[in-house]
């Protein structure tokens, strides 16, 4: 059975002003993402990835198809996945042990249980010696760490990711793409990942899907056969990396020149 599917979806925005058309935002938008499989959504701004997260999510419906998460259609919120976004979305007033133990706290987990997981995490990053900081006392890419773990020590089948390192600096990135790949291959839940970044998303997955310009539907699906596990520090070096860049960007280049001539 697959983590998710989309069968045929479809969805639109009601714009804002009177006598407006619906926006179509997706349109006839297929696939499906396998148990511990690392999926990566790519495609020029506004076509639609993060908009997929959201009915996974449950946070919006579908216009039209079917959004399906462990073979049940998607209906209202979603609780059973993680998702993680730009924002580390850290509470101000818990300190960063509060926050990671927080999703295992609204899960009813007994404290020393919930203290004994956080930590572990906690631990796995290099957060040692943290726990009792609160977000405004830790650097962007420490917080960053804390929301990741949060979610993963949640044990999701599925996690969400939009664009998590997108505000960081290159180096910040790459490091925490490393930590990602470590802490995925510990128990691999299935990933969607949204981002801008190729050699990001090169260096994570195991397909890359390619959207089109808005409305959003699928271009193209690439599998990375690069050997795991993967080194994101080195990863342009690993043999069929400069292919497999150069099919995506001159994918998406096409989809980027052509919203240009339509606007």
């Amino acid at each position: 059975m697959e983590s998710v599917r989309f069968d045929h979806v479809y969805k639109a925005f009601v714009a804002r002003g009177r006598g407006s058309e619906p926006v179509l935002a997706l349109q006839d938008v297929t696939f499906t993402a396998a148990p511990g499989e690392f999926v990566s959504l790519v495609g020029p701004s506004g076509c639609g990835k993060s908009t997929c997260l959201n009915l996974i999510a449950g946070l919006d419906g579908p216009s039209e198809g079917t959004v399906a998460h462990q073979g049940s259609a998607v209906r209202g919120v979603n609780t059973s996945v993680g998702y993680i976004t730009q924002d580390d979305n850290l509470l101000p007033w818990r300190s960063l042990r509060g926050n990671v133990e927080l999703s295992l706290e609204l899960q009813g987990v007994a404290r020393r249980e919930r203290r004994t997981r956080a930590q572990e995490f906690i631990d796995l990053v290099g957060l040692a010696g943290f726990e009792d900081h609160y977000p405004h006392e830790l650097s962007g890419g420490m917080r960053k760490r804390a929301g990741i773990i949060r979610t993963l020590v949640y044990d999701s089948s599925v996690v969400l990711m939009d664009e998590p390192f997108g505000p960081l600096d290159a180096q910040t990135r790459v490091i925490l793409q490393a930590e990602l790949l470590r802490l995925w291959e510990r128990s691999r839940p299935t990933v969607l990942f949204v981002t801008h970044d190729l050699v990001e998303a090169i260096a994570l997955s195991d397909r890359i899907l390619v959207f089109t310009g808005t409305p959003g539907t699928i271009k193209r699906e690439y599998r990375v056969e690069l050997p795991r596990p993967r080194d994101p520090f080195r990863i342009h070096e690993t043999p069929g990396f400069g292919e497999l860049h150069d099919a995506l960007w001159a994918d998406i280049r096409v989809e980027i020149e052509q919203a240009r001539t339509v606007s």
